[in-house]
């Protein structure tokens, strides 16, 4: 199984192994808690990614967290942009 990234929700910013096939995942913690996410693929060009995208997101809300998140990180890294 692979891992891919989870978007929104309690899981947000995890990597879960899922099994390649799976258009949604249902995630579990204790016994109230449940959360179900859903596949989507990502692509610019030739390059394409799959994540999970938590079902309170939409995908434009999904890729606006994605964004945001490596803007953040762009900035905080040692040597990232000033």
């Amino acid at each position: 199984m692979k891992s891919y990234l989870l978007i929104g929700g309690n899981w947000d910013g995890l990597n879960v192994p899922v099994a390649h096939d799976r258009d949604f995942i249902q995630l579990t913690k204790g016994t109230a808690d449940k959360a179900t996410y859903f596949r989507e693929t990502l692509s610019v060009a030739s390059a394409s990614v799959v994540v999970y995208r938590h079902d309170s997101l939409t995908p434009e809300q999904a890729l606006k967290r994605i964004v945001a998140h490596y803007k953040a990180w762009s900035a905080n890294r040692p040597g990232g942009r000033q």
